[in-house]
Formats: structure tokens, sequence, C-alpha cells
């Protein structure tokens, strides 16, 4: 309507001045008198200015009548406080300090392997046994000895205490006890040895080495226990993060394998930062009951690194950014009755990323109305129509 009633009065406009102006205009031309075209030619701007004018009263008035106009449309988001925990995504490997292959510590015949895979074992349980090559006989012979140099020494201390016997003797029954026991001492501790034992309490996930087999002592390997009860999640953080990164921080652990997440917590932080690419090691306790978290799997583990109590998100984009480099949203005020507002162009400082969200650090306060779709098509101070 307000385009019909401008091109209306245009039209008589021209109409009504159209034909002497034309004719006068032609003549003033005919005449070839410079200073009367420079004349007529001021008279015609004049008119058009006046034209201009009056348009423009027109479409002031225009627009006050008019009850469909034609202003963007926009939804608007309305800022709240709220809870924002950023996490530190990265990848890391599950680890357990009691996943070892036992070797033996003598050699000869494995004899006897007591234990099948899959077998849960107790600390100090015998697992396998080596053919000790005559150790046993020996130690018989020699516990015998010893028993018999106890008894002479035995005799010879009650002697020497009643002041029977001489010295040397007493010394020397001495020191053949001593000599004889240290013997069985040493023996039992090289037939140890033939007898391979579970260092901790665990599952033997491997026996490698089959009975009856020739070993080598430190040369085969026997048997695989692991304890699937104290593992945990080795992974390289940038030192950076060395200020925000803290024991007992929370920590969300997801294994694609297993399409598994957990949650759990920073169990240590390690000292050392590695000069090769600037990181520390971080060490992610994992709660596994059911069994079903191996050792060396993929984890991607995400690091709370930061809280805010009042925190302002929006979505990223809906930001713009200017020539220099300032960050901008717009913001709705003075809403009417129809949902007519005026945009606002605010300048923001953003903060943490998270998703598709990132945090308003300044420019926005709880309880402002930003622009959200159709934030890229509006002005500053144009208005604007809010459907939501």
């Amino acid at each position: 309507m307000k385009n019909i009633l401008t091109l209306v009065f245009i039209l008589l406009l021209i109409s009504s001045c159209g034909g002497n102006d034309g004719k006068s205009v032609e003549k003033v031309i005919e005449q070839g008198d410079l200073q009367a075209l420079r004349t007529k030619r001021t008279e015609i701007v004049a008119t058009q200015q006046t034209v201009a004018d009056q348009l423009q009263q027109i479409d002031k008035a225009i627009a006050k009548l008019d009850t469909v106009q034609k202003l963007p449309l926009v939804t608007t988001i309305v800022a709240k406080d709220t809870l924002f925990n950023h996490y530190l995504e990265l990848q890391g490997n599950v680890e357990t300090k009691q996943n070892i292959v036992l070797y033996p510590e003598m050699s000869g015949i494995l004899t006897k392997v007591y234990v099948d895979e899959g077998q849960k074992v107790s600390k100090g349980q015998v697992l396998a046994r080596i053919d000790d090559g005559g150790l046993s006989q020996q130690l018989s012979q020699i516990e015998v000895q010893a028993q018999l140099a106890k008894t002479t020494f035995d005799r010879q201390q009650r002697l020497w205490k009643q002041k029977i016997g001489s010295e040397i003797q007493y010394l020397e029954a001495k020191t053949n006890y001593e000599a004889q026991k240290n013997a069985v001492d040493q023996i039992k501790r090289q037939l140890a040895k033939t007898t391979i034992n579970a260092p901790f309490s665990g599952v033997i996930d491997d026996v490698i080495t089959e009975q009856g087999s020739v070993v080598s002592a430190g040369q085969n390997q026997i048997i695989r226990i692991v304890n699937l009860s104290n593992m945990y999640i080795e992974t390289e953080v940038p030192e950076r993060y060395l200020g925000s990164i803290t024991k007992g921080k929370d920590v969300e652990v997801y294994f694609p394998v297993l399409n598994k997440t957990i949650n759990t917590k920073v169990r240590q932080v390690g000292n050392y930062i590695n000069p090769n690419n600037r990181s520390f090691m971080v060490e992610i306790g994992i709660p596994s009951k059911d069994g079903s978290v191996k050792p060396n799997l993929t984890a991607k583990v995400k690091i709370n690194d930061y809280t805010s109590e009042n925190a302002i998100l929006i979505p990223q984009s809906i930001i713009s950014e200017n020539a220099e480099g300032d960050q901008y949203i717009y913001v709705t005020s003075g809403v009417d009755a129809k949902n007519i507002a005026e945009a606002k162009k605010v300048i923001i400082t953003t903060g943490k990323t998270q998703g598709d969200l990132i945090e308003i650090t300044n420019g926005i306060t709880n309880g402002d109305a930003i622009i959200s779709e159709g934030a890229r098509s509006v002005k500053d101070g144009q208005k604007v129509k809010i459907l939501n």
C-alpha cells in the first residue's frame, strides 16, 4: 500500500507540471542562452528537493498508519545463569601395574603346571614347579648334619657353662652348627626357586610354556597373570593445563569398543614435564567390577578443567565479528504488545566452548533477550518482529 500511494503521488506530480514545464525547457534549450539554462536548472532542482521532502513526510505518515509493516522476523533466547563444566578431551589407554609375565629363577624341566587359563589365584599360591635336580635330597642330608651339629653344640654349651672342657671345643661346636644351619637355609632358598608363585591375587591370563618343557632361568616365559581390580587410564596432558588439572577432578571416560561410559576421578598427576612434547602424565582410576575393561583398551577421556557456577551460554552460530575483530550479537529492547522491538548491537567477550555452546564472560547479563534465528539479517537500531 505504501508503494502504491508513493507511485500515484509521483504520477500526479509529473502529470500536473509535466506539460508546460516540458515546453518551457525545450524553448530555453532552443534559445541557447546559458544564463537561462542555469536558471531553469536551479528551478528544477528546487522542485526535485520539494518532492523528496514531501515523499519523506508521506512515508512517515504511512509508517504510522500501516498496520502490516514488513519487519525482519526473528526469534530470541533468554540469557540465564547456569552451571557450566568445561571438559578437556583427550585420548588414553587402559593400564594396570599388576599385569606381568612370570619367568623361572632356576633352569630345569617344568615338571608341573597347577593352574589353567582363566583361573583365579591368590597371592603366594603355587602356580608351577620345576625339577629341583636333587636339591630336596641334599636338603635332607644337610638337615641331618645340622641336627647333629645342634646336638653337639647344645652339649658343649652346657659343659662350657659348668667350666668343663676347653673354650676351643665350645667355639668349634658353635661354628660347625652355624655353618650347617646356613647350609640348610641356602639350599632351602635354592629349592624355593623351583616353584613359581603368584606375586599377587589375580587371574591366569595365559599359560605360555607347556608342562614338560625345559626352561632356562630368566629366559622362558611361563605364565601371565593379570589383576583387573586395580586398573587405570594413563593419558598425556599439555603443560598449559598444569594448574587446572589436579587430583580429584571429575572425569568422564568413554570406551568406543564397549560403547560404555563411566564417571571417575583423577587419582594421580605427574610431576614431570616431558621436554619432547611439553606434556605431563595423568592417571585416572577405573572402577571395573564386571571385568569388561581390559588392559591396553583405548578410551576417550573428558577431564573437568573449568567450572563456573553462574555462566551464560549461547550458541556459537549467532555470534558475528566486525572488521576490528570484535565479536558481537544482537539483543532486543522495548518490546511492545505486538512483539515489535528494537535490535541493539552488543560487543561481547567469550570464554570457553563446549560443543555448540560458548560462554559469555562480558556484555550480556542474566535475563537479556538475545536474537537467535535471523540474527545475521538485522541491523543496529532496526525494528524487528519477535516470533517466539
